[in-house]
């Protein structure tokens, strides 16, 4: 202690009694942190049990599953540790945990489906162009062989299109098939229809008849034009195939087209145009078909044998 009157500082010394808040202070939040953690995690976890599939689960089960297993035949030294796989593809094992399984589908199985069909509709059209032959070469062989008739071969012309096999019967300058303003088939045009109807009888396509006009306008009573003699001239060849022996319910469709698809658009009042189109549609038409294949004389065409049933087989 200082003397009396000595100008010394006097220090007072406290001490505090009872440590227990200062050695307890932030331990409790550290451990509320952690529980509300868990929590979140467990309610995140419930709430992807309920929105995902089960494809899903088994999706994210073998993600986080190990795909190989160790070569060691004891359970240690392994990636597994002895443990095994389960079909679902999570370990099982007393240690593990219950996860949450979510598997992609599987890709669908290679299949040749598609490739099988293109090969099928190949074969088959290679079946139906072999046909069309035929018909257009028994066609051929029966004009050949009936002295009467061979000089009809001039009036016929057969290509392929784009639609199917093509029969057309057109006129000459010197030789027309109807009646000048006519729907009445000459006799030699029925002779050469039934020609025609025999050589395609044997054939499962429908067909189509189509009446043509050249560009000369016609003018009949009534107003009955181009149009219309086109129309009764393709109706008039339906009735004269049916009576043939073809079967009726494979026509399906029957149009007059007047001079619009003339055979000879570089001129048009040209007597050629005036013909009638017999085509045999085919199964499985090509995606190039469009119309009968005469618009404008450039469609995509094949004939069939060399210059088959006429010397000038134009269109």
């Amino acid at each position: 202690m200082a003397a009396k009157g000595d100008n010394a500082p006097v220090i007072i010394k406290k001490v505090k009694k009872g440590g227990h808040e200062g050695h307890h202070g932030g331990a409790w939040k550290v451990a509320y942190a952690d529980f509300v953690t868990a929590m979140m995690a467990f309610f995140l976890l419930l709430w992807l049990l309920n929105v995902t599939t089960e494809e899903q689960k088994n999706g994210i089960a073998d993600y986080f599953s190990p795909t190989t297993v160790s070569d060691s035949s004891s359970g240690s030294g392994g990636m597994l540790g002895g443990q095994t796989l389960t079909d679902e593809g999570a370990m099982v094992d007393q240690r593990a945990p219950v996860g949450v399984n979510l598997t992609m589908p599987p890709p669908p199985p290679a299949t040749s489906t598609e490739s099988e069909a293109g090969d099928a509709e190949s074969v088959a059209r290679q079946q139906e162009r072999a046909r069309f032959e035929e018909a257009a070469g028994q066609l051929r062989r029966a004009l050949e062989e009936n002295p009467e008739l061979s000089g009809l071969s001039e009036h016929l012309l057969v290509d392929e299109t784009p639609e199917g096999l093509r029969i057309q019967v057109v006129d000459r300058a010197d030789n027309a098939m109807f009646a000048l303003g006519s729907a009445k088939p000459l006799p030699k045009t029925t002779q050469l229809l039934k020609l025609v109807s025999d050589s395609i009888a044997g054939l499962p396509n429908d067909i189509a008849i189509k009446g043509h006009t050249d560009a000369t306008p016609f003018r009949g009573s009534n107003g009955y034009g181009n149009w219309e003699l086109s129309a009764d001239r393709a109706n008039a060849t339906r009735r004269a195939l049916v009576e043939s022996g073809l079967k009726a319910e494979r026509i399906s469709q029957v149009v007059g087209r007047a001079d619009q698809d003339p055979l000879l658009p570089d001129d048009p009042t040209h007597p050629k145009n005036r013909r009638i189109s017999i085509l045999l549609l085919r199964e499985q038409p090509t995606q190039a078909a469009s119309g009968d294949g005469t618009r404008g004389g450039a469609a995509p065409a094949r004939t069939i044998g060399p210059s088959i049933l006429g010397k000038d087989n134009a269109g």
